[in-house]
Protein backbone atom coordinates (compact mmCIF):
# COMPACT_ATOMS: atom_id res chain seq x y z
CA UNK A 1 0.00 0.00 0.00
CA UNK A 2 1.59 3.22 -0.73
CA UNK A 3 0.60 6.19 0.85
CA UNK A 4 -1.15 7.81 -2.26
CA UNK A 5 -3.29 4.62 -2.37
CA UNK A 6 -4.23 4.69 0.82
CA UNK A 7 -5.18 8.95 0.81
CA UNK A 8 -7.47 7.71 -1.89
CA UNK A 9 -8.91 5.53 -0.65
CA UNK A 10 -9.46 7.41 2.77
CA UNK A 11 -11.19 10.20 0.79
CA UNK A 12 -13.28 7.73 -0.82
CA UNK A 13 -14.39 5.94 2.04
CA UNK A 14 -14.74 9.45 4.30
CA UNK A 15 -17.17 10.81 1.62
CA UNK A 16 -19.51 7.53 2.19
CA UNK A 17 -18.87 7.47 6.36
CA UNK A 18 -19.96 11.08 5.94
CA UNK A 19 -23.08 10.67 4.50
CA UNK A 20 -24.33 7.67 6.91
CA UNK A 21 -23.25 5.15 4.85
CA UNK A 22 -21.28 1.45 5.08
CA UNK A 23 -17.97 0.25 3.96
CA UNK A 24 -16.47 -2.89 3.29
CA UNK A 25 -12.44 -2.32 4.78
CA UNK A 26 -9.39 -4.14 5.69
CA UNK A 27 -7.92 -3.32 9.21
CA UNK A 28 -5.19 -4.83 11.23
CA UNK A 29 -7.26 -8.11 11.92
CA UNK A 30 -9.73 -9.42 9.24
CA UNK A 31 -11.63 -7.28 7.01
CA UNK A 32 -14.28 -5.44 8.45
CA UNK A 33 -17.93 -4.03 7.93
CA UNK A 34 -17.94 0.47 9.29
CA UNK A 35 -19.46 2.83 9.52
CA UNK A 36 -19.55 6.02 11.67
CA UNK A 37 -19.13 4.37 15.38
CA UNK A 38 -21.55 7.62 16.73
CA UNK A 39 -24.65 7.01 13.68
CA UNK A 40 -27.31 4.45 15.35
CA UNK A 41 -29.09 4.80 11.36
CA UNK A 42 -25.27 3.24 9.70
CA UNK A 43 -25.10 0.65 12.70
CA UNK A 44 -28.61 -0.17 12.16
CA UNK A 45 -27.76 -1.08 8.42
CA UNK A 46 -24.96 -2.98 9.10
CA UNK A 47 -26.93 -5.80 11.81
CA UNK A 48 -29.41 -5.81 8.88
CA UNK A 49 -26.62 -6.67 6.41
CA UNK A 50 -25.22 -9.49 8.72
CA UNK A 51 -28.35 -10.49 9.74
CA UNK A 52 -27.24 -10.18 13.28
CA UNK A 53 -29.54 -9.41 16.59
CA UNK A 54 -28.80 -6.33 17.67
CA UNK A 55 -28.29 -6.85 21.01
CA UNK A 56 -24.81 -8.09 19.74
CA UNK A 57 -22.52 -5.02 19.70
CA UNK A 58 -19.89 -4.25 17.81
CA UNK A 59 -15.77 -3.45 18.05
CA UNK A 60 -15.42 0.34 18.28
CA UNK A 61 -11.84 1.47 16.26
CA UNK A 62 -9.86 4.27 17.32
CA UNK A 63 -6.71 6.14 15.81
CA UNK A 64 -5.43 7.14 19.39
CA UNK A 65 -5.55 5.64 22.79
CA UNK A 66 -5.70 9.27 24.18
CA UNK A 67 -9.09 9.16 23.03
CA UNK A 68 -9.70 6.80 25.21
CA UNK A 69 -11.19 9.23 27.96
CA UNK A 70 -13.79 10.53 25.67
CA UNK A 71 -15.20 7.26 25.40
CA UNK A 72 -15.11 5.38 28.35
CA UNK A 73 -16.31 7.34 31.60
CA UNK A 74 -13.03 6.28 33.98
CA UNK A 75 -10.78 4.19 31.99
CA UNK A 76 -9.37 1.50 34.37
CA UNK A 77 -5.99 1.97 34.98
CA UNK A 78 -4.04 -1.30 33.35
CA UNK A 79 -5.95 -0.08 29.90
CA UNK A 80 -3.38 1.68 29.59
CA UNK A 81 -0.23 -0.30 29.98
CA UNK A 82 -2.28 -3.01 27.86
CA UNK A 83 -2.71 -0.81 25.26
CA UNK A 84 0.68 0.61 25.15
CA UNK A 85 2.42 -3.19 25.32
CA UNK A 86 0.09 -5.00 23.56
CA UNK A 87 2.33 -7.38 20.97
CA UNK A 88 -0.91 -8.01 18.32
CA UNK A 89 -4.29 -6.67 17.59
CA UNK A 90 -5.90 -6.07 21.27
CA UNK A 91 -10.02 -5.33 21.56
CA UNK A 92 -10.68 -4.46 25.45
CA UNK A 93 -14.36 -4.59 26.85
CA UNK A 94 -14.62 -0.83 29.07
CA UNK A 95 -17.20 -0.57 30.98
CA UNK A 96 -19.38 2.49 31.34
CA UNK A 97 -18.91 3.44 27.54
CA UNK A 98 -20.26 7.10 26.44
CA UNK A 99 -20.76 9.54 23.67
CA UNK A 100 -21.11 6.21 20.69
CA UNK A 101 -23.94 5.06 19.25
CA UNK A 102 -26.81 3.00 21.36
CA UNK A 103 -25.83 0.08 18.61
CA UNK A 104 -22.22 0.02 19.64
CA UNK A 105 -22.82 0.08 23.07
CA UNK A 106 -23.91 -3.56 24.97
CA UNK A 107 -27.20 -4.03 26.80
CA UNK A 108 -24.91 -3.88 29.45
CA UNK A 109 -23.10 -0.39 29.02
CA UNK A 110 -19.45 -2.03 28.11
CA UNK A 111 -18.27 -1.63 24.28
CA UNK A 112 -15.29 -3.04 22.57
CA UNK A 113 -13.04 -0.90 21.40
CA UNK A 114 -9.27 -0.81 20.00
CA UNK A 115 -6.49 1.16 19.18
CA UNK A 116 -5.72 0.43 15.58
CA UNK A 117 -2.17 0.27 14.32
CA UNK A 118 -3.78 0.31 10.68
CA UNK A 119 -2.90 2.77 8.31
CA UNK A 120 -5.93 3.22 6.34
CA UNK A 121 -7.82 2.89 9.29
CA UNK A 122 -5.79 5.31 11.45
CA UNK A 123 -5.96 7.94 8.67
CA UNK A 124 -9.96 7.45 8.40
CA UNK A 125 -10.75 7.40 11.74
CA UNK A 126 -8.55 10.95 12.65
CA UNK A 127 -10.03 12.27 9.25
CA UNK A 128 -13.55 11.43 10.44
CA UNK A 129 -13.11 13.19 13.63
CA UNK A 130 -15.04 9.94 15.09
CA UNK A 131 -14.62 6.81 15.76
CA UNK A 132 -15.91 3.78 13.09
CA UNK A 133 -17.20 0.14 14.11
CA UNK A 134 -15.66 -2.57 12.71
CA UNK A 135 -17.26 -5.68 12.82
CA UNK A 136 -16.73 -9.18 10.88
CA UNK A 137 -17.21 -9.26 7.28
CA UNK A 138 -19.72 -12.01 7.26
CA UNK A 139 -23.15 -13.24 7.51
CA UNK A 140 -24.18 -13.97 11.31
CA UNK A 141 -23.80 -17.58 12.30
CA UNK A 142 -20.94 -17.51 9.36
CA UNK A 143 -17.25 -18.12 9.79
CA UNK A 144 -15.40 -15.14 9.61
CA UNK A 145 -13.33 -14.46 5.48
CA UNK A 146 -9.68 -15.08 6.86
CA UNK A 147 -9.28 -13.19 3.32
CA UNK A 148 -11.03 -10.45 0.66
CA UNK A 149 -11.82 -13.35 -1.73
CA UNK A 150 -13.56 -15.37 1.16
CA UNK A 151 -16.09 -12.60 1.93
CA UNK A 152 -19.77 -13.62 1.14
CA UNK A 153 -21.35 -12.12 -2.09
CA UNK A 154 -24.23 -10.48 0.09
CA UNK A 155 -22.00 -8.35 2.23
CA UNK A 156 -19.52 -7.08 -0.95
CA UNK A 157 -22.85 -5.77 -2.28
CA UNK A 158 -24.76 -4.65 0.67
CA UNK A 159 -22.39 -2.14 1.58
CA UNK A 160 -22.02 1.36 -0.10
CA UNK A 161 -18.18 0.96 -0.72
CA UNK A 162 -15.55 -1.55 -0.63
CA UNK A 163 -12.19 -0.19 0.13
CA UNK A 164 -9.79 -0.60 -2.70
CA UNK A 165 -6.33 -1.95 -0.60
CA UNK A 166 -5.67 -5.13 0.30
CA UNK A 167 -7.69 -7.23 -2.02
CA UNK A 168 -5.33 -9.63 -3.03
CA UNK A 169 -3.52 -10.46 -0.30
CA UNK A 170 -3.92 -14.35 0.86
CA UNK A 171 -2.24 -14.50 4.09
CA UNK A 172 -5.22 -15.83 6.57
CA UNK A 173 -5.82 -12.82 8.90
CA UNK A 174 -7.16 -13.42 12.51
CA UNK A 175 -9.41 -11.42 14.49
CA UNK A 176 -8.02 -9.92 17.67
CA UNK A 177 -7.57 -10.89 20.99
CA UNK A 178 -10.86 -9.38 23.54
CA UNK A 179 -10.63 -8.96 27.10
CA UNK A 180 -12.94 -7.46 29.49
CA UNK A 181 -11.87 -5.19 31.92
CA UNK A 182 -14.07 -4.62 35.28
CA UNK A 183 -13.90 -1.48 37.40
CA UNK A 184 -12.79 -3.60 40.31
CA UNK A 185 -9.52 -4.61 38.33
CA UNK A 186 -10.86 -8.25 37.10
CA UNK A 187 -9.66 -8.88 33.52
CA UNK A 188 -11.71 -11.60 31.61
CA UNK A 189 -10.42 -13.24 28.51
CA UNK A 190 -13.42 -13.53 25.64
CA UNK A 191 -11.23 -14.31 22.70
CA UNK A 192 -7.39 -15.35 23.00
Amino acid sequence: MSDKQITEEVKKALEIVRKGGIILYPTDTIWGIGCDATNNAAIDRIFQLKQRPDSKSMITLLDDSAKLIKYVKEVPPMAWDLVDNATKPLTIIYPDVVNLASGAIAPDGTAGIRVTGHEFCKNLIHKLGRPITSTSANLSGNPSPASFAEIDPDILHGVDYVVNLQKDETTPQQPSTIIKLGLNGTIQFIRK
